[in-house]
Protein backbone atom coordinates (compact mmCIF):
# COMPACT_ATOMS: atom_id res chain seq x y z
CA UNK A 1 0.00 0.00 0.00
CA UNK A 2 1.67 3.06 -0.92
CA UNK A 3 1.32 6.73 1.08
CA UNK A 4 -1.59 8.11 -1.04
CA UNK A 5 -3.45 4.82 -0.21
CA UNK A 6 -2.89 4.95 3.73
CA UNK A 7 -6.23 5.38 5.75
CA UNK A 8 -6.84 8.61 7.08
CA UNK A 9 -6.71 8.27 10.84
CA UNK A 10 -9.53 9.61 12.83
CA UNK A 11 -9.73 10.97 16.09
CA UNK A 12 -12.78 11.74 17.71
CA UNK A 13 -13.17 14.31 20.63
CA UNK A 14 -16.55 14.42 22.32
CA UNK A 15 -17.85 14.29 25.93
CA UNK A 16 -21.06 12.86 25.16
CA UNK A 17 -20.28 9.22 24.66
CA UNK A 18 -23.44 8.82 23.03
CA UNK A 19 -22.45 11.12 19.91
CA UNK A 20 -19.30 9.55 20.03
CA UNK A 21 -20.57 5.80 18.97
CA UNK A 22 -23.31 7.50 16.77
CA UNK A 23 -20.63 8.99 14.99
CA UNK A 24 -18.60 5.46 15.05
CA UNK A 25 -21.23 4.33 13.50
CA UNK A 26 -21.51 6.46 10.59
CA UNK A 27 -17.97 7.01 9.99
CA UNK A 28 -17.08 3.32 10.44
CA UNK A 29 -17.60 1.83 7.04
CA UNK A 30 -15.75 4.50 5.26
CA UNK A 31 -13.63 3.51 3.14
CA UNK A 32 -9.57 4.99 3.70
CA UNK A 33 -10.75 5.90 7.46
CA UNK A 34 -9.38 4.11 10.33
CA UNK A 35 -11.16 5.51 13.15
CA UNK A 36 -7.59 5.42 15.52
CA UNK A 37 -9.07 6.85 19.10
CA UNK A 38 -11.70 8.61 20.86
CA UNK A 39 -11.61 11.09 23.85
CA UNK A 40 -14.23 12.48 26.26
CA UNK A 41 -12.62 15.59 27.28
CA UNK A 42 -9.81 18.06 26.24
CA UNK A 43 -7.44 16.94 28.46
CA UNK A 44 -7.55 12.94 27.64
CA UNK A 45 -7.23 14.21 23.65
CA UNK A 46 -3.98 16.05 24.49
CA UNK A 47 -2.38 13.32 26.47
CA UNK A 48 -3.59 10.44 24.08
CA UNK A 49 -2.17 12.69 20.88
CA UNK A 50 1.19 11.63 20.71
CA UNK A 51 0.22 8.16 21.10
CA UNK A 52 -2.71 7.86 18.70
CA UNK A 53 -0.64 9.69 15.89
CA UNK A 54 -4.10 11.35 13.81
CA UNK A 55 -4.08 12.73 10.72
CA UNK A 56 -7.04 13.91 11.33
CA UNK A 57 -9.37 15.19 14.47
CA UNK A 58 -13.54 15.52 14.70
CA UNK A 59 -13.87 17.97 17.91
CA UNK A 60 -16.10 19.37 19.97
CA UNK A 61 -16.46 22.60 20.27
CA UNK A 62 -19.00 22.95 22.98
CA UNK A 63 -17.11 20.40 25.99
CA UNK A 64 -16.96 20.60 29.56
CA UNK A 65 -13.53 21.01 30.62
CA UNK A 66 -11.86 22.50 27.95
CA UNK A 67 -13.99 24.13 24.54
CA UNK A 68 -13.30 23.01 21.59
CA UNK A 69 -11.68 25.50 19.94
CA UNK A 70 -8.83 25.83 22.85
CA UNK A 71 -8.25 22.94 22.48
CA UNK A 72 -7.91 22.70 18.53
CA UNK A 73 -5.33 26.12 19.43
CA UNK A 74 -3.34 24.01 22.03
CA UNK A 75 -3.46 20.88 18.87
CA UNK A 76 -2.45 23.16 16.38
CA UNK A 77 0.44 25.18 18.66
CA UNK A 78 1.95 22.05 19.28
CA UNK A 79 5.77 21.01 17.80
CA UNK A 80 5.13 17.51 16.17
CA UNK A 81 9.01 17.71 14.91
CA UNK A 82 8.68 14.82 12.12
CA UNK A 83 5.36 14.27 11.97
CA UNK A 84 3.13 16.89 10.73
CA UNK A 85 0.49 18.97 12.96
CA UNK A 86 -3.40 16.53 12.33
CA UNK A 87 -6.09 19.08 10.60
CA UNK A 88 -9.15 20.06 12.60
CA UNK A 89 -12.66 19.63 12.23
CA UNK A 90 -14.84 21.24 14.67
CA UNK A 91 -18.71 19.89 14.98
CA UNK A 92 -20.98 21.77 16.73
CA UNK A 93 -24.37 22.38 17.56
CA UNK A 94 -23.67 26.13 17.41
CA UNK A 95 -23.99 27.89 13.96
CA UNK A 96 -22.92 31.13 15.85
CA UNK A 97 -20.33 32.97 13.14
CA UNK A 98 -18.37 34.10 16.46
CA UNK A 99 -17.81 30.43 17.07
CA UNK A 100 -16.84 29.93 13.49
CA UNK A 101 -14.82 32.69 13.12
CA UNK A 102 -12.67 32.01 16.37
CA UNK A 103 -11.87 28.17 15.01
CA UNK A 104 -10.74 29.56 11.73
CA UNK A 105 -8.45 32.14 13.35
CA UNK A 106 -6.79 29.29 15.75
CA UNK A 107 -6.25 27.08 12.16
CA UNK A 108 -9.38 24.51 12.25
CA UNK A 109 -9.82 23.82 8.69
CA UNK A 110 -13.66 22.55 8.91
CA UNK A 111 -16.50 23.59 11.09
CA UNK A 112 -19.61 21.09 10.40
CA UNK A 113 -22.70 20.69 12.02
CA UNK A 114 -23.68 18.02 14.35
CA UNK A 115 -27.49 17.65 13.09
CA UNK A 116 -25.89 17.78 9.48
CA UNK A 117 -26.32 14.66 7.54
CA UNK A 118 -23.68 12.18 7.43
CA UNK A 119 -22.89 12.75 3.71
CA UNK A 120 -21.75 16.33 4.84
CA UNK A 121 -19.66 15.04 7.60
CA UNK A 122 -17.81 12.54 5.45
CA UNK A 123 -17.45 14.99 2.88
CA UNK A 124 -15.53 17.43 5.74
CA UNK A 125 -13.29 14.77 6.24
CA UNK A 126 -12.53 14.41 2.33
CA UNK A 127 -11.95 18.09 1.72
CA UNK A 128 -9.99 18.47 4.71
CA UNK A 129 -8.14 15.35 3.89
CA UNK A 130 -7.36 16.71 0.75
CA UNK A 131 -5.31 19.95 2.13
CA UNK A 132 -8.79 22.12 1.93
CA UNK A 133 -11.35 22.96 4.00
CA UNK A 134 -14.93 22.51 4.94
CA UNK A 135 -17.75 24.62 5.97
CA UNK A 136 -21.66 23.08 6.44
CA UNK A 137 -23.55 25.43 3.93
CA UNK A 138 -25.88 26.81 6.79
CA UNK A 139 -22.41 28.13 8.68
CA UNK A 140 -20.78 29.27 5.51
CA UNK A 141 -23.93 31.48 4.81
CA UNK A 142 -24.83 32.88 7.91
CA UNK A 143 -21.03 33.67 8.56
CA UNK A 144 -20.70 35.91 5.17
CA UNK A 145 -24.27 37.10 5.18
CA UNK A 146 -23.66 40.12 7.02
CA UNK A 147 -20.11 40.48 5.43
CA UNK A 148 -18.05 42.88 2.69
CA UNK A 149 -18.01 41.08 -0.43
CA UNK A 150 -15.00 38.98 -0.14
CA UNK A 151 -15.46 35.85 2.02
CA UNK A 152 -12.71 34.30 3.66
CA UNK A 153 -10.41 32.04 1.91
CA UNK A 154 -7.47 30.49 2.71
CA UNK A 155 -4.12 31.34 1.14
CA UNK A 156 -4.23 28.06 -1.44
CA UNK A 157 -8.13 28.43 -2.30
CA UNK A 158 -7.37 32.33 -3.08
CA UNK A 159 -4.42 31.35 -5.39
CA UNK A 160 -6.91 28.79 -6.91
CA UNK A 161 -9.06 31.09 -7.44
CA UNK A 162 -7.08 33.93 -8.87
CA UNK A 163 -5.95 30.80 -11.38
CA UNK A 164 -9.73 30.04 -12.73
CA UNK A 165 -9.77 33.44 -13.18
CA UNK A 166 -6.78 33.72 -15.56
CA UNK A 167 -8.89 30.95 -17.44
CA UNK A 168 -6.50 27.86 -16.15
CA UNK A 169 -7.51 24.51 -15.74
CA UNK A 170 -7.17 22.46 -13.09
CA UNK A 171 -4.33 20.34 -14.29
CA UNK A 172 -2.32 23.82 -15.20
CA UNK A 173 -3.01 24.84 -11.71
CA UNK A 174 -2.02 21.38 -10.55
CA UNK A 175 1.66 22.17 -12.23
CA UNK A 176 2.37 25.48 -11.50
CA UNK A 177 1.60 24.71 -8.02
CA UNK A 178 2.93 21.71 -7.03
CA UNK A 179 -0.46 19.94 -6.47
CA UNK A 180 -2.18 16.93 -8.00
CA UNK A 181 -5.44 17.86 -9.62
CA UNK A 182 -7.37 15.79 -7.07
CA UNK A 183 -6.26 18.03 -4.44
CA UNK A 184 -6.84 21.08 -6.61
CA UNK A 185 -10.61 19.87 -7.00
CA UNK A 186 -10.68 19.41 -3.26
CA UNK A 187 -10.35 23.29 -3.12
CA UNK A 188 -12.78 24.23 -5.87
CA UNK A 189 -14.96 22.30 -4.18
CA UNK A 190 -14.00 23.83 -0.61
CA UNK A 191 -14.62 27.63 -2.51
CA UNK A 192 -17.79 26.65 -3.96
CA UNK A 193 -19.20 25.95 -0.58
CA UNK A 194 -17.36 28.77 0.70
CA UNK A 195 -19.03 31.15 -1.27
CA UNK A 196 -23.02 29.63 -1.31
CA UNK A 197 -21.97 28.38 -5.42
CA UNK A 198 -23.43 25.27 -6.91
CA UNK A 199 -21.77 25.34 -10.82
CA UNK A 200 -18.77 25.15 -12.11
CA UNK A 201 -20.16 27.80 -14.45
CA UNK A 202 -21.13 29.92 -11.74
CA UNK A 203 -17.42 29.57 -9.75
CA UNK A 204 -15.65 30.58 -13.43
CA UNK A 205 -18.10 33.77 -13.53
CA UNK A 206 -17.30 34.64 -10.01
CA UNK A 207 -13.08 33.66 -10.59
CA UNK A 208 -13.29 36.03 -13.59
CA UNK A 209 -15.17 38.72 -11.84
CA UNK A 210 -13.45 39.19 -8.62
CA UNK A 211 -9.82 36.76 -8.98
CA UNK A 212 -7.91 39.98 -8.85
CA UNK A 213 -9.20 41.24 -5.54
CA UNK A 214 -8.06 37.59 -4.19
CA UNK A 215 -5.22 37.49 -5.74
CA UNK A 216 -3.98 40.81 -3.49
CA UNK A 217 -4.55 39.74 -0.29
Amino acid sequence: MTAAQQPIRLFIVDDHPLVRDSLRARLGAMPNLEIVGEAGSGAEALALLDTLRPDLMLVDVGMKDMNGIDLAALVLQRDYQQQPAPHVVMLSMYDNPEYVQKALQVGARGYVLKDAPAAEIVAAIEAVSADGTFLSPAVSKKLFRNQAPRPLLTPRESEILTALGRGESSKQIARDLGLSVRTVEAHRQSIKRRLGIEGQAELIKYAVEHAREFGQG
